[in-house]
């Protein structure tokens, strides 16, 4: 592919709900421009911009694809972004790439959750964006109804630049609304340009004087002339229409059925060329060497600045880097700094990607995107600069994870396989956490949803070949006492030799939540050596640390060892230890010990019309709310909630508010668990525990 300027550059990225035919639309917007040689379905695996075997076999985008194509002398990046909320994190890498959005509606769903998602997300960036009404063939497909419910939603700005022509099984193509011409496609695919079908033409009179109205809206001089002549010629119209994209004052919305017979799909080509800003529409900003924010415009000949927005691991090629250039020409076989990581990377040839298929160019120049492969220390939301004036652009900000699983080897042996295969598979997904709980030894793995972890190890396994089991985290719950209690730890044992002999006394009291342990040494008189003191304690570590009523840690508390006896010849610091761990478990009969459950500080967002469950749904919980504030169209209840309520919460309040909520939550504080679960949670460890081969 030859190389174009940024000024014949449109980056665009392909969004919208899930099964709305997003992958189905970018393969006819391919097809139609001869990018490829023949239509790829979802269906059968041949959609250029499905590719993974995952994507294959469950038929879904699960990671953003990028596939350039050239049409009228430009080039279009398209950037296709899976659907799902779980992988929206694939949906913000794809946006922070393009200047542009193309939001796919479904003609008879109308706008969903990820429409709304996808829509605020280019308002915080500031993205122009245009609105394809899909799979127009359908039925019960209405552009009509759709039309209605994109205004409602998003207002007014939304604004038809074309009609549809016919419906359902009927759907034959498009009216431009802009030229006031017809565009039918038979069942070849074919579209030819003419007049407007007679019983098309007054609804399509009407609809272009609404456009007209828009647009002159917008620029008073046009406005004058709108109302002196009545109308706008398309000459007029076109630069006006082109500026209120650009300016986010209208959003287009377009008709299509990107499916076999690719109606209304050269018009999206032609709108896209005509109608979005281009690469060099926009500067950016950057942060220079001394730390100042810099403005970055698309000149090839500037200083060389690249954004990485994705990482894919490939089994063939390696490790392919997704770059967007800002500024500057990145070449091939030429070395550049990564400014994030402070390393030099040097890279071999670049390409141009169409899906899997890269094809090589000799350089990337500002405005586009590219791709290299085999670099050793780049990831996703690195930026790569020239070493005479490093530039770095803001990194994508990703959701913590709403869910984690344990994960442990199917086989024995195979726990260093398992951080390796992890670790490839984070540097394609950084909404992705891998980590080890500190308390409960187990190795946790975090995503947005559980179909998201599940697909983390199903692509670990087909890449890696490592098998794993997943089960929800264990809740760290701990242990502690709540009076005041003496206790005696005596070790006495007889050999033919020299015996073991040990004896202390110890006080233990209750401490404040959150001051762990306390060790007080309170010996007078020498009733016990200096040197066997640091023993006790260490018996009496070890002994709490394996709990007493469920095998959870003992915490929150103080030992106090303040009188004992020794041999001369028979003491040691085990018999000490052993002493200490005896003295323990006497003080735990007296000092009426309970569990403790971590209990979260959980802040849970959605829209108003939730709010009654999510309060029912959270008194089920044991959740505390303690406050709910509005923030724009969404309120957010801030709650107490345990743990333990909160593992499987994240379906949960998908299925409430229709994928529309979100929940964030940090550790707050432990509190005494129920009593009737502290039964319950003795029971079942105490069975566990007889399960287990003892200890060698």
């Amino acid at each position: 592919m030859k190389v174009f300027s940024a000024s014949n550059i449109h980056n665009v990225a392909v969004v919208g709900h899930n099964g709305v035919g997003k992958t189905t639309l970018v393969s006819a917007l391919l097809h139609e421009a001869g990018a490829v040689n023949r239509f790829g379905r979802v269906e059968d695996g041949t959609a250029p911009t499905d590719f993974d075997p995952e994507e294959i076999d469950r038929k879904i985008s699960i990671g953003l694809s990028v596939a350039s194509l050239e049409w009228k002398k430009k080039k279009i990046n398209l950037i296709d972004t899976p659907g799902y909320g779980i992988f929206e994190s694939e949906m913000i890498c794809g946006l922070r790439a393009a200047d542009a959005a193309l939001i796919v509606v479904d003609a008879v769903a109308g706008p969903e959750v990820q429409t709304e998602k996808a829509w605020k997300l280019c308002e915080e960036l500031g993205l122009p964006r245009m609105i394809v009404v899909n799979r127009m063939d359908r039925e019960r497909a209405d552009g009509g109804r759709v039309m209605d419910q994109l205004i409602k939603k998003f207002g007014r700005r939304c604004t038809a630049i074309e009609a549809a022509i016919g419906r359902e099984k009927g759907f034959r193509g498009v009216i431009d609304l802009v030229g006031m011409k017809g565009f039918l496609t038979d069942d070849a695919g074919r579209t030819t340009e003419g007049q407007i079908p007679a019983e098309f033409a007054a609804d399509g009179q009407t609809l272009h004087e609404a456009l007209v109205e828009m647009v002159a809206e917008g620029d008073d001089t046009l406005m004058e002339v709108f109302f002196s002549q009545g109308n706008l010629t398309e000459e007029q119209l076109l630069p006006a229409l082109r500026a209120g994209v650009k300016d986010k004052r209208i959003v287009p919305v377009l008709f299509a059925a990107g499916g076999d017979h690719e109606r209304g799909v050269e018009k999206i080509l032609d709108e896209i060329v005509d109608i979005l800003p281009t690469a060099d529409a926009f500067s950016t900003v950057a942060t220079a060497k001394d730390g100042h924010s810099v403005t970055v415009t698309a000149d090839p000949a500037g200083p060389v600045g690249a954004f990485v927005f994705k990482t894919i691991s490939d089994p063939y090629a390696g490790r392919l880097t997704l770059f967007r250039v800002y500024s500057g020409t990145v070449k091939a076989d030429a070395s550049y700094q990564n400014v994030s990581r402070d390393a030099v990377e040097r890279f071999g040839p670049v390409s141009s990607p169409l899906g899997k298929t890269l094809q090589t160019v000799p350089e990337v120049p500002a405005g586009d995107i590219g791709c290299v492969a085999k670099l050793k220390e780049t990831l996703t939301n690195d930026s790569l600069a020239g070493k005479d004036k490093p530039l770095s652009f803001h990194a994508i900000h990703f959701a913590e994870p709403a869910i984690s699983f344990a994960i442990e080897p199917k086989s024995k042996g195979d726990e260093d396989k398992i951080s390796l295969a992890l670790h490839k598979l984070i540097e394609e997904d950084p909404s992705l956490k891998f980590s080890r709980d500190p308390d409960t030894h187990e190795f946790l793995l975090s995503g947005a949803g559980q179909l998201h972890v599940e697909i983390a190890v199903a692509r670990m396994r087909r890449k890696s070949g490592v098998e794993v089991i997943l089960h929800p985290p264990h809740v760290p719950y701990r242990e502690t006492v709540t009076r005041e209690a003496e206790a005696h730890g005596r070790h006495k044992k007889q050999t033919g030799g020299h015996g073991q002999f040990a004896d202390c006394r110890i006080r233990v009291r209750p401490l404040t939540r959150g001051e762990d342990f306390k060790f007080t040494d309170n010996i007078f008189g020498g009733s016990i050596p200096r040197q066997y003191v640091p023993a006790i304690e260490k018996g009496i570590q070890e002994s709490r640390k394996r709990g007493y009523l469920a095998g959870y840690p003992m915490v929150d508390f103080e030992v106090e060892v303040y009188d004992g006896q020794y041999h001369d010849v028979d003491s040691s610091e085990m018999a000490f230890k052993i002493a200490g761990s005896l003295a323990f478990k006497d003080a735990m009969e007296r000092a009426r010990p309970i569990i403790l459950e971590p209990i979260m500080k959980v802040d849970i967002r959605a829209p108003q019309e939730y709010m009654g469950d999510l309060m029912g749904d959270l008194t089920s919980r044991r959740g505390r709310p303690s406050g709910m504030e509005t923030e724009g169209d969404e309120s957010v209840i801030r709650a107490e909630v345990p743990l333990a309520e909160m593992i499987s919460y994240a379906p949960v309040l998908r299925s409430i508010t229709q994928g529309r909520g979100s929940f964030h939550m940090e550790m707050g504080h432990y509190e005494e668990l129920p009593r009737l679960q502290q039964d319950k949670l003795i029971a079942e460890r105490a069975k566990h525990r007889k399960a287990e081969p003892a200890e060698v």
